[in-house]
């Protein structure tokens, strides 16, 4: 057990394999080659065998000799000039064949190439095995301009992604904008959660324009996940308005996201409060900011459960502010006084620096009274 939690803290726990398997395909592409090989290797032994009979060649002699003139790559590194007629008519027949056969070589691949599908299939394979060793990534179906956006947030932040999509360009597009892994299919559909490693993703976000494809996409998502028999995905959904936003929560969406009354949302704010929208940001939009604003959800477990939010002493040990509570059954009290109860798996919203808010975890998510608050 020790040596396993060693393993996996020095990450040493083996290359992960895909869930899908590419490799019947690729054998497919390969298949014409077999045709050339067999004919290069026939060759090669044969007239290995033809020059032990006609020569007094050992073995090695024997293979050196058909070897260069099979290929046609050579001649007079060994003992041409004694060769009687028989030997040269059937040197010559060698190189005959050996042309025949390397000329028949050179246009199968040329044709195998020119079909354009043993590279693509080769580099989606590549891709497929790199994103088998994500763990706890997005899947962003779709790209569009949300995708774009939304992908350079998740690089800042160093949130693994995949971006899926039916797009012939979209390896051009990745390149473009810089996603490091991305699936060419159609998102809602098996093989393409298949090749995302969907199975150890946390979540999914689609960002489709057309509420049709948001639907199928979450409805997929759900199946897919009551197949594996897994803890429930987090899913984020793209909605014009407020009916297609009820849709696609009522169809398993966790948050469904309108652009459009975001817009009208921060439009408002920088009207009507622009301090406010200020602060906001200042310490919430933007990155490396001396604030940190975290949901904390109290375990079960803490000693804090049914105790009085000023028996924590929050402010004076980690130096944060709880400045709401988000109840089990969704209710959410703003601005909490000491007097509050604590429940058991409400969020404790917090605000403060990031090592505050550290510490503030390590304070509820201990199961006996911590010794601080002896010192309080």
């Amino acid at each position: 057990m020790a040596f396993d939690r060693l393993k996996k803290f020095l990450h040493w726990e083996g290359t992960q394999k895909p869930d899908i398997d590419m490799s019947g395909l690729l054998y497919e592409q390969l298949k014409p080659f077999r045709a050339s090989f067999l004919l290069i290797f026939a060759g090669l032994i044969i007239s290995t065998l033809g020059y032990l009979v006609f020569t007094d060649y050992g073995l090695i002699d024997a293979f050196f000799q058909a070897s260069y003139t099979f290929t046609t790559t050579g001649f007079g590194a060994l003992d041409e000039g004694e060769f009687d007629d028989l030997t040269i008519f059937y040197t010559a027949f060698v190189m005959l064949a050996g042309s025949l056969v390397l000329s028949f070589c050179v246009v199968s691949v040329i044709d195998i190439l020119s079909r354009g599908k043993l590279i693509p299939i080769i580099k989606e394979r590549n891709m497929i095995y790199k994103i088998a060793r994500l763990k706890n990534h997005f899947i962003i179906c779709y790209h569009n301009e949300y995708t774009i956006q939304l992908s350079q947030q998740f690089r800042e932040a160093h949130i693994p992604f995949v971006v899926v999509d039916r797009n012939d360009s979209l390896e051009d597009i990745a390149q473009k904008y810089h996603y490091p892994f991305f699936i060419n299919e159609d998102p809602h559909t098996e093989i393409a959660m298949l090749k995302c490693h969907l199975s150890s993703a946390r979540g999914v976000i689609t960002l489709s324009n057309n509420i049709a494809d948001n639907i199928a996409q979450i409805a997929s998502v759900r199946l897919y996940e009551r197949e594996l028999g897994r803890k429930p995905y987090f899913i984020i959904g793209n909605a014009d308005n407020n009916e297609d936003e009820e849709k696609l929560k009522k169809l398993g969406a966790n948050y469904a996201v309108s652009p459009s009354k975001l817009f009208a949302q921060r439009v408002n704010a920088m009207a009507t409060r622009p301090d406010m929208e200020n602060l906001l940001e200042r310490f919430a939009y933007q990155k490396d900011t001396p604030l940190d604003l975290e949901e904390i959800v109290v375990p079960r477990y803490s000693w804090l459960v049914l105790k009085k939010l000023k028996e924590a002493h929050v402010r004076e040990i980690t130096q944060t502010s709880i400045v709401g509570i988000t109840q089990k059954d969704g209710k959410f009290i703003s601005m909490p006084n000491g007097d509050t109860l604590v429940t058991s798996e409400c969020k404790l919203l917090v605000i403060g620096t990031s090592h505050g808010v550290h510490l503030t975890k390590q304070l509820i998510f201990k199961k006996d009274k911590p010794e601080e608050l002896k010192y309080v």
